[in-house]
């Protein structure tokens, strides 16, 4: 029995009907015999429409204010997905990020994790439920929620992995892994099938939008195994692994 963590960012959790497949292959994960704990991101263009209707209303608004506002999109699709697996048949409890132990320092918009206790989620787990935890989310000393800024998701599924001590954190996009160049302008594009931490690193730190820079510096710094993967196929991914670390022996490379 492996315990994996799973990342579905917003493309993979578009529509209900992309909640649905999402679902779908969360069970079949445990099915196999796994303990899986789920990170969801806002649903398609929900955290760009906030971001309009707040500044529709304010120009300037306040930054404790657009906090509260972009947690909400992460809370819709945890609460979905958790309805969709258990339409499945199977158990899921849907956690905030709060919920999940995240807490983060007080910078609202761009905030950094200081420290994850996700005992729910370790207790959700232990019953043999799906966890499924907000994505981008925490909340500060104060008690105010907080933001995680640009690949916020990619961080928070990371960060309670290594918290968790998770075999493997699978991170869900709409490609299939990490290529040469951008597949979608560049045709002749191949897929990396492996890499190391520092070469990512340098990709992310060049543009890169596949992984957050913040994100495999996380991983990095607790030795975490990632796989980039595609939710809308079945491929391999790209393996981001450490030094030392036996592709082979990784979990659930279906």
């Amino acid at each position: 029995m492996a315990l994996i963590v799973q990342k579905y960012g917003g493309s993979s959790v578009a529509d209900t009907e992309s909640i649905k497949r999402v679902a779908k292959r969360v069970v079949e994960t445990e099915k196999k015999g796994n303990k899986v704990a789920v990170v969801v991101s806002a649903m398609g263009d929900t955290t760009d429409d906030l971001i309009d209707q707040a500044l529709s209303i304010d120009s300037n608004p306040p930054e404790r204010e657009m906090d509260m506002l972009m947690t909400a999109g992460e809370r819709i699709s945890m609460s979905l997905l958790a309805m969709a697996i258990h339409a499945e048949g199977s158990r899921a409890h849907s956690f905030t990020g709060q919920q999940a132990g995240f807490f983060t320092d007080a910078r609202y918009g761009a905030a950094h994790i200081k420290a994850v206790r996700p005992d729910r989620v370790k207790n959700a787990l232990s019953l043999g439920d799906i966890a499924i935890v907000a994505g981008f989310q925490g909340i500060n000393a104060k008690g105010d929620a907080t933001t995680l800024g640009r690949g916020g998701s990619d961080t928070s599924a990371v960060a309670l992995a290594a918290a968790l001590g998770a075999d493997i954190c699978e991170i869900y996009t709409d490609v299939d892994g990490i290529f040469t160049a951008d597949p979608r302008i560049v045709p002749s594009a191949r897929r990396i099938p492996s890499i190391d931490y520092e070469s990512i690193l340098e990709m992310a730190s060049c543009g890169s939008k596949v992984l957050a820079l913040r994100c495999v510096e996380y991983a990095q710094r607790f030795n975490m195994p990632l796989h980039v993967r595609s939710s809308f196929s079945r491929r391999p991914g790209t393996l981001v692994v450490p030094d030392g670390i036996d592709p082979r022996t990784l979990p659930n490379l279906d």
